[in-house]
This record gives structure tokens, sequence and C-alpha cells, in this order.
């Protein structure tokens, strides 16, 4: 009985966990004006006053001899 309910409360886990990921967009931004940062996304389905996560592109990495 406990094999049971451990493998049922993985299998719940293992599906919650994959429906809980979140989505990401590709944005360009528009203008910046102080602390307000205007982006043009496609086919976006956030609305006004959904809460975002904004990383910036990564530098190249500099080697030298």
């Amino acid at each position: 009985m406990k094999k049971i309910v451990t493998v049922v409360m993985v299998v719940a886990f293992a599906l919650s966990a994959g429906s809980a990921l979140a989505g990401s967009e590709k944005c360009t931004v528009d203008s910046v004006d102080g602390d307000k940062v205007t982006m043009t996304c496609k086919d976006t389905k956030m609305k006004a006053g959904d809460s975002v996560k904004v990383k910036g592109k990564k530098k190249a990495a500099i080697e030298g001899c």
C-alpha cells in the first residue's frame, strides 16, 4: 500500500512541476526612459500589470594570450 501511495505522489508531483514552468517571450526593447522600459513582443499572452523577469543579453568573454 505504501508503494502505491508513493508512486501516485511522485507522478502527481512530476505532472504539476511540468505545468508550472514559466513561459518565455522574445521581445525587443524600443525605448528606455528612466525606470520605464518599452518593449515589443510577438504573439504575447501578457497583459498590463503582469509581473515579469527580464534577463539581459550576456556579453561575450574576451580571451587573451
